[in-house]
Order: C-alpha cells, then structure tokens, then sequence
C-alpha cells in the first residue's frame, strides 16, 4: 500500500535524498521517495502505521529538524521554525562580533567562539557526524571541515564567517524555496470542501467525494463549482482563470457543460454532474501539479546523479588541492588553507535546489495558463519540437456538426424511419457525426445486437434479424458524410458540415512563429481537410486515413528523421497517436477519457492556440535551467581555481557558494511568472 504525507525542515535536495536512503533500508519499508519541492515523502509498505512509526523515528535521529505531517497542512513562510534559526542566526552572530572584536581573556574569548559556533551551524555539525557514521557525505561535512580547519589554523574570524555566511544563506534560501512552494500551492487550492446536493427537493451540504454521476447539486455565487457536470436550471458568470488562465468571465447558461473549479459570480447554478470527483477537471489539475515531479527530465536525472558523488568529488579534489600547493610552497598552512576554500566553494546546492524548482514552477506556470503537463520530461520534450500534427474534428474544428441533408436511396423508407434506423446504430457511438444524427430523432430507441465498432469506418449492428452498418464505406465521396447500410444495399446518406474553431488560424500562425512545421492528418475526404488546412494556414495534409493510419506516418515521420513530433487531439481514436508522438496534446474538455489518459500534456479549455503557449513556457523554462547549470558550473570553476591560486580566500569563497544558489534560485521563480501571451518568442529549442 502506497501513502503520501508531508514532511518539512529539511534544508536541500541533498539532504532529501539522503534522508531518502536511509528510508529505504529500513526493513518495513519497501520503497520510498523524497520530493523536496513539493515536501512530500511517498513510500510503500505493507503494514503503513508501522513503516511510518520506523520512518519518524529515523527521521528524528537522521534530520532532527524535520517534521513529518500526516495532516494537510497549508505552506507557512515565515514559521516557527523560521524565527527559531533567525533567532539563533542573529545571538550567535553578536557573540562571535564580541569574541572576534572585543579584547577578552583567553578562555573567555574560546567559551564565546565555540557557543558562537555552534549556535550558527549546530545542525550543520550534528548531520555531518551522524550521516558520516551512516555512510553518507555531504555538503554538511564539507562546512564542517571548513570550519574545523579553519579554527585549527588560527584562523578564527574566516572560521565564523563560514558558517555565519552559511547559514544565513541557508535561511534565505529556504524563504525564496518557501515562497515559490506558497506560489505554487495556491493552484492546488482549488479543490472545494464541499457541494449543495439536491436530492427530492432537499439541499444537504456533503463532501463532493460523496456526489454520485447524475446527481443535481445547486452552486451560488462566490462558490466553486465542485464537480464538472451540465447546467440544468440558470445563467451565471464564471471565474474560470484558475482552469484556463483567461482573466475574462465566461457567461455560461443552461445546456451548457461547466468545469468544475471554475467561481460562480453571480446567478444560481442547478447542475448535473457528468464526473465523479476523482475524475474531475479540478482534481485532475491538482494531481497532476502534485504528481508532476514523479516524471523527471532528462537533465533533472542528471544533475541528481551527478550530485549523488559530487561531495565525494570534492573531498578528493581539496586532498589533491591540497597535495600540490603544499609540493610547490612546502607551506603546510597554506596548502590546507586553500584546500579548505575549495571544500566551502563546491556545495552543490545551487545544481540541487534550482533545477527541480526550475522545472516545478514551469509546470505550475503551464497549469495557471490551463495547460496541464504530465511531467519534467515532458516538458523537455515541448521544448524541441520541430512538427506538430493536428487531427481535424473537434481538434481544430468545433466538433458540433449539423445534418445540411438526408439523402433517402430507397423509396420504401421515409425520412423519419432513416433516421430512427441510423439513430439505433449511432446511439451505441461517442463520435460527434454521431451525436449529430441523434439529436434528428425523439423516438424512443431500442436496443440492437451484434454491435461491432469498424475503426476509422462505422459501426455495424442487428435489428429485427437484419444487419445494418452506419458509417462510411464510400472514401470517394466529396463531403462529410454519414452513410446508412442494410446489408449491402445503400439506403441513405447523411450530409453533415463542421465549423472551424475561431482560435485554429491564430494557434498555427503562433506555431509558425516559433518556426515549428504543422501537419493535418485527417479520416475525413481531401476536399474537406484541404479547405480546413487552406482557411488556418497548415503546410501540410493528409487525409482519409485510418487511425492506424495516422499512428504509422507518425512512426515514419520519427524513424526517418530527426524531427521532435507532436500530436493534439481529442478522440479515442487518437490515443494510439498521442502515445507514439514525442509529445501527446490532448482536449480537456470535449477530448474523450482514454485520449486524455493517453496524452502528456492537457489543454483544458480545448483551446489550440495553447499549443504554442506550452511551448513558449517549455522553452523559457528550459532555458532558466541551462541558464542556472551555466551561471553555478562558471562560478565555482572560477572561484576553485582563484582560490587553488591563492588569489581570493575562503570568504569569497562561501560568498560565492550562497550568492549563486541564491542567484539561481531567484532565476527558477521567473519560470513560474512568465506570461507565454505577452512576451516575445523563446528561439531556443535544444
């Protein structure tokens, strides 16, 4: 069994994941894993109460100023926690001023430096010895030889710096982490405590977990909508900015589909819930923003493993640092002096902390502007796109198809029984042509037997000891047509039309922008797909094809090149597609369960010109990501060399060390700022 709780007070990745392995050697636990992002610690065990009774006594004895939450607990900056290191940061700064600067007997002046010491850094000293003893290195160690070398070299005022420096850096760090976690947070809050049931004209207030699909619960103004589902009775404006990232408010009335999430501002909403509340728009969003992490980039990977031996690197090369300024300037002091600046220069919290938070605020970023991507990698994968293909129906256009005419074949048949007969095949179909055709007919229907779904064509069924099929069999026909079979004999055909979306010109254009090739692939006829490609601007078409069909080109198009592809649609027929493309887009709103499931990133509001906006906030993400690997690997090569030199000494150098984290940190929150609608295109792809 799986459990999720939160755990807080732990100071950087590098912790995280050390804590992590010691979790994981722990005999009632079977796998467990540290989000330090999102402060999460998810394991599995087979007895849970247990595993986590073991894993709070570990943590204790591990990360003493960790806490492990089991209850949901809202993001506090400034906690208790918080005021307790400032507390000690600020005695433990002014007993060392005084020691440093004030003539003081000799033991008075060590009684002040060793309590200056240890109140500055006495978590850092306490997790070095007992992760060393548990076989781990950190930075934590490294700070604590710095300081330790630094003191036996008489060197008592660097010695403090150090970890006053140290600490304070640390203190900031976790206000500017805390404040993007805050940030981010607030896109997870959108889930509603409770819906207005109304069973037999009796309102009761229950837990939406609780609402059954079909159910009726009634939404006043000021409220969220609790569950997605269609309005019923009344006419309201909406607040939907936290689902679809538009400021504007969306006028809904009755028969239309609402999501939940979304704010009633003023009207009173009667709805019918289509959704239980796990497969909710709102709970969907908060999942997948929780449970992003899981799917870790390429370079997010990386820098983990990278970091897993880079404390070690960095002993080995202050040992050898050491080695040969001592070889050349027979110094002893010296040589250990300028081994010590290049343990205090390497942390590696600047990689650790910014790339995770780098890649997590652009996923929340992305969420904001209701585009739901499934995962770090994925959003690598938006990034380098070089191809987007689109499907047409429901895609590109709105899905909502009218019947222009009912051609009747054979006279025997009038118009009312064609329809009845194609209305008992389609009843049993989701595709929109359809829903179409459905809603021609008021009849009750029957159920029919033998119902068999030929993909890409129809369906075919039994009625009253005939066989029918309703579909397209004819790939010639110049339009988009539905055609009605009884046997083999053709008895009508079924003229419908579609409408492009307003938003399918402006979301192609936004992709040529970013210099990104498109492609329409269709099951429809040419004529139809090429009028749709000519009115929006597409460079490429190709029709009449078989979802099959689509999923090999998709395959060609990879296996001959080296193009980044990406799919959008909104079909079950399109989830072979969406799961061979690079990058899957799926439609939130009208897109069907398995495409949606099959898909890596999710457009809410169905809106294409998203596309371009999930790539503009990909690329600038990725960008921020290179920009921080970049800004910490230039500085700390910089500073390990002056300071192997002899040219800077070991304040510069944990100057250098807090400044770039916090530097890199600082950059990461950009990702969660950037506005995709208002800021000029990100050319950068690899």
């Amino acid at each position: 069994m799986k459990r999720t709780v939160r755990i807080e007070g732990l100071d950087c990745p590098n912790c995280a994941r050390s804590l992590t392995n010691q979790i994981n050697k722990i005999d009632s636990v079977q796998n467990a894993d540290i989000d330090f992002v999102n402060s999460k610690l998810s394991f599995e065990a087979n007895d849970t109460e247990k595993a986590l009774k073991d894993i709070i006594s570990l943590t204790k004895k591990v990360e003493p100023n960790a806490k492990i939450i089991t209850e949901k607990k809202k993001t506090k900056i400034f906690n208790k926690q918080f005021f307790i290191d400032l507390a000690f940061l600020v005695v433990g700064t002014a007993i060392g001023l005084c020691a440093l600067f004030i003539d003081l007997p000799t033991p008075v002046f060590w009684v002040m430096f060793v309590l200056s010491a240890l109140l500055l850094g006495y978590k850092t000293y306490y997790k070095a010895v007992v992760l060393l003893f548990k076989g781990v290195i950190n930075e934590n160690l490294l700070l604590t030889l710095s300081v330790i070398g630094a003191t036996a070299l008489g060197e008592y005022r660097e010695g403090l710096m150090v970890i006053c420096l140290y600490s304070i850096g640390k203190l900031l760090e976790n206000l500017a982490v805390g404040r993007s976690r805050k940030s981010i947070e607030e896109l997870t809050n959108l889930q509603p405590e409770y819906a207005n049931l109304l069973i037999d004209g009796k309102e009761s207030k229950v837990t939406p977990d609780k609402v059954a699909i079909g159910s009726t619960i009634i939404v006043r103004p000021g409220e969220r909508v609790p569950l997605d589902g269609e309005i019923v009775d009344g006419n309201a404006s909406l607040n939907c900015q936290s689902l679809t990232g538009e400021s504007l408010p969306f006028f809904a009335k009755t028969g239309e589909k609402i999501l939940s999430g979304s704010i009633v501002l003023d009207g009173v909403l009667q709805i019918k819930t289509t959704n239980e509340y796990s497969s909710s728009t709102v709970n969907k969003i908060v999942n997948l923003i929780e449970n992003a992490q899981e799917k870790k980039s390429k370079t997010e990977t990386l820098i983990s493993k990278i970091t897993k031996w880079y404390t070690l690197g960095v002993l080995v090369l202050s040992v050898l640092v050491f080695g040969i300024v001592f070889a050349v300037t027979k110094v002893f002091d010296t040589a250990i002096y300028r081994g010590l600046i290049i343990l205090v220069v390497s942390c590696p919290c600047a990689f650790a902390i910014s790339v995770p938070l780098t890649y997590f605020s652009g996923i929340g970023n992305a969420s904001k502007h209701g585009i739901l991507i499934k995962g770090s990698n994925y959003l690598d994968a938006c990034a380098k796109l070089d191809l987007v293909t689109f499907d047409k129906t429901g895609t590109l256009t709105t899905g909502n198809f009218s019947v222009d005419e009912v051609k009747i074949l054979d006279e025997k048949y009038s118009k009312d029984e064609i329809i009845y007969l194609a209305c008992l095949g389609e009843q049993n179909s989701i595709h929109p042509l359809a829903k179409s055709i459905m809603s021609l007919n008021s009849k009750p229907l029957e159920k029919v037997e033998n119902v068999k779904e030929e993909a890409g064509s129809g369906l075919s069924f039994s009625y009253k000891g005939e066989k029918y099929f309703i579909g397209r069999k004819n790939k010639d026909n110049k339009s988009t047509l539905v055609e009605l079979y009884k046997g083999n004999s053709l008895l009508a055909i079924f003229h419908l039309s579609d409408t492009i979306k307003d938003t399918a010109r402006a979301s192609i254009q936004q992709l040529k922008n970013l210099n990104i090739k498109t492609c329409l692939l269709s099951g429809d006829n040419k004529e139809s797909v090429e009028a749709v490609a000519n009115a929006i601007g597409i460079d490429e078409v190709k029709y009449q094809l078989l979802p099959q069909d689509k999923f090999e080109w998709i395959d060609k198009v990879k296996s001959t090149s080296s193009q980044m592809v990406g799919y959008v649609g909104d079909g079950i027929n399109d989830a072979p597609s969406l799961t061979r493309a690079d990058v899957g887009i799926s439609m939130g709103i009208n897109g069907s369960p398995a495409s949606i499931e099959a898909s890596d990133v999710v457009l809410v509001d169905d809106n294409p010109t998203k596309v371009a906006s999930a790539i503009k906030i990909s690329r600038f993400t990725r960008s921020i990501v290179w920009q921080n690997i970049i800004l910490s690997a230039v500085v700390k090569a910089t500073f390990l060399l002056l300071g192997a030199f002899g040219v800077t000494g070991m304040l510069s150098a944990v100057f250098a060390d807090v400044g770039v984290t916090l530097l890199a940190i600082l950059n990461s929150m950009r990702a969660l700022r950037y506005n995709p609608n208002k800021t000029k295109k990100i050319k950068t792809k690899k």
